[in-house]
């Protein structure tokens, strides 16, 4: 459809943005027509270099510009609002992880959505990977018999440099901490292949950086389906990086997906074999090379294919919740020190709530 291409903006022109304008520019069915940032000089710059308009305002934007989609792409906190106002202006939203801080936000956005008849996309990149794909693939045929545990494991390394580049990383009330941000797609996986949670008992700290939020947490989590879980994730790995997986436990097999972004198939073993399981760890050792590139661009692709069939997003506002609800539930127990059953209205969860 090269002569009928949908136009695309971005709202938001920060650090993930640099991924989305590259993808979007090289998609053949899509133009970037415009971009928009509070600061003038990063808007500007994304906007020379792909030829496209530039805003400041993204409300002027959305009124000037005719178009299809809007990837909204500014701090955590404020997802919800600039979405709703994407979906009043009738044009379809994309929002990066995660789709609001609380849980009424983004129920607010999914109603949005819903009743000016535009589609709501929440990006769960990883979902996409090429190991993670087979291993869902696995779970859904019942390879794994019972489900006994499921761990997801984020190790990465931030230090105070980059909390300290904007003033909102690392606040209650515009990012949450690494179970909020860096984690969040870890826990989304984790949900999505065990199936729904009943119940979670957390605890976090904050051990090297001077931020408001933590910088280390884990969750024992149980699953409606008898299975336990666990998470374990923190930005104090120190000197650099070390891991970001998942692995999967059943009566029938164990499989464990590692790497930096859980995206290299580490193990993979089942009381019975089927036909290619030899094959399984080199055929779906890794995704292509560009690691965060390649699940974006996957799920890009399904954005475009929606758009232009008018068919329904598979990750919608619901489904975003889920994983969303999941994490205030983290925060919930927490500040409590109980374990806290799902679902449940947060009362004590401080994630998009400003510090007084």
């Amino acid at each position: 459809m090269s002569d009928n291409k949908l136009n695309f903006a971005l709202i938001g022109c920060g650090r993930i943005a640099v991924k989305h304008s590259q993808l979007l520019h090289e998609m053949d069915d899509v133009t970037l027509k415009a971009v928009c940032d509070s600061k003038k000089e990063r808007a500007e710059e994304y906007g020379k270099k792909y030829g496209c308009n530039y805003y400041t305002d993204y409300k002027e934007m959305l009124q000037k510009e005719k178009l299809d989609a809007v990837n909204v792409l500014t701090p955590s906190g404020s997802h919800a609002e600039i979405g709703i106002d994407v979906a009043n202006a009738g044009v379809n939203v994309i929002v990066e992880k995660p789709m609001a801080l609380r849980l009424e936000d983004a129920e607010a956005l999914t109603e949005a959505c819903s009743k000016n008849e535009v589609e709501l996309f929440v990006v769960k990149q990883n979902r996409y990977n090429t190991p993670v794909k087979k291993l869902k693939d696995a779970v859904d045929s019942g390879r794994f018999g019972k489900l006994v545990l499921g761990t997801v494991r984020v190790r990465w390394c931030r230090k105070q440099e980059y909390y300290d580049q904007d003033p909102w990383r690392g606040t209650w009330a515009q990012d949450g901490g690494v179970l909020t941000n860096q984690a969040s797609h870890h826990i989304d996986l984790l949900q999505w292949l065990m199936g729904p949670v009943e119940s979670v008992m957390a605890k976090t700290a904050t051990m090297l950086t001077n931020i408001e939020t933590e910088d280390t947490g884990v969750a024992i989590l149980k699953f409606k389906n008898g299975a336990l879980g666990l998470i374990e994730a923190t930005t104090c790995t120190r000197p650099k990086d070390l891991e970001g997986s998942v692995s999967i436990l059943g009566e029938k097999g164990s499989v464990e997906i590692g790497g930096f972004a859980v995206n290299q198939m580490k193990v993979w073993q089942f009381v019975t074999s089927e036909a290619g399981d030899e094959e399984v760890l080199q055929k779906y050792a890794q995704n292509p090379p560009d690691v965060y590139g390649f699940g974006h661009y996957e799920f890009l692709k399904k954005v475009v294919e929606c758009i232009q069939n008018n068919k329904h997003s598979v990750i919608d506002g619901l489904e975003g919740m889920k994983s969303l609800e999941l994490i205030n539930a983290i925060y919930e127990s927490v500040e409590t020190g109980k374990e806290v059953f799902l679902k449940f209205k947060p009362v004590h969860c401080k994630l998009g709530m400003k510090n007084d």
